[in-house]
């Protein structure tokens, strides 16, 4: 059926709509609180993308929404493109490193070990109600925060994906004291820089369907531009539980593709 509905990189009419809706509701989701790939990745797969084509088709248009976000929220002064700049560049050079070595070396440890620090999390914010709610001092010094969290979750991020977002937001709040409107604003910063970098390998390995790749881009530019929008208005108490809401379904997601 999939194979029907997507012919090479050519799209049946009605699929526009589709893929532009999805688009949307992930690029919404991704910019409060990540886990945009839970929606957009199986529908790339139900229409008969290959898994390689699906992740690298998800890049594309996963970009445009990273991108849009961190766009809001730097226009929205919630991204200082000083402070983030040293992790932008090593998140973009560690992502494309992981995509490069996930084409030689299967992630299937991961698929068991991530929903166990997902899991960790959401106890931790659950059991720590107050934790992003306001700024605390930083633990790590800005570049040595960027060097270690941009060389692992950037690799990461290429390498396997799903939870990044979530990663770097809680290492934004538990080492650069970032109360959680802050952190997923840098956290949209190192996502636009992993996605570009992950992107990049792919396009030249000549995996992207850019069709569907640039139909979704536009929803998740979109999305992502109201989710930002909603964020900024709204702050901390407005990402809370829908951050707890996506850790938990990803969590959900990957016990279920690991164990059964």
């Amino acid at each position: 059926m999939g194979r029907m509905m997507v012919l090479g990189d050519i799209l049946s009419p009605w699929l526009y709509p589709l893929l532009f809706g999805t688009g949307f509701a992930a690029g919404f989701v991704d910019s409060i609180a990540g886990g945009g790939g839970l929606i957009t990745v199986p529908v790339l797969l139900s229409l008969g993308y290959g898994p390689q084509a699906a992740l690298a088709t998800n890049k594309l248009q996963a970009s445009f929404g990273s991108g849009s976000a961190a766009w809001h929220y730097a226009r929205a002064g919630l991204i200082d493109g000083r402070e983030c700049s040293q992790g932008v560049a090593i998140t973009f050079l560690a992502a494309a490193a992981g995509t490069l070595t996930v084409q030689h070396v299967s992630p299937n440890f991961l698929r068991r070990a991530i929903p166990v620090l997902l899991i960790g999390i959401a106890i931790y914010l659950l059991l720590r109600p107050k934790t992003g709610l306001a700024p605390r001092p930083p633990r790590l010094k800005p570049a040595v925060f960027a060097a270690t969290f941009g060389i692992l979750l950037g690799f990461y991020d290429g390498f396997f994906g799903p939870g990044t977002g979530t990663f770097w937001a809680m290492a934004c709040v538990l080492w650069m004291g970032f109360d959680l409107t802050k952190a997923t604003a840098y956290t949209k910063a190192m996502n636009f820089a992993s996605n570009l970098g992950s992107l990049l390998v792919f396009l030249l390995g000549g995996q992207v369907h850019f069709a569907a790749g640039v139909v979704m881009g536009l929803g998740q530019w979109s999305g992502a531009r109201v989710g930002s929008q909603m964020v900024v208005r709204q702050g901390t108490g407005f990402i809370r539980p829908v951050f707890l809401a996506v850790v938990l379904s990803l969590t959900v997601k990957l016990l279920w593709d690991a164990f059964f």
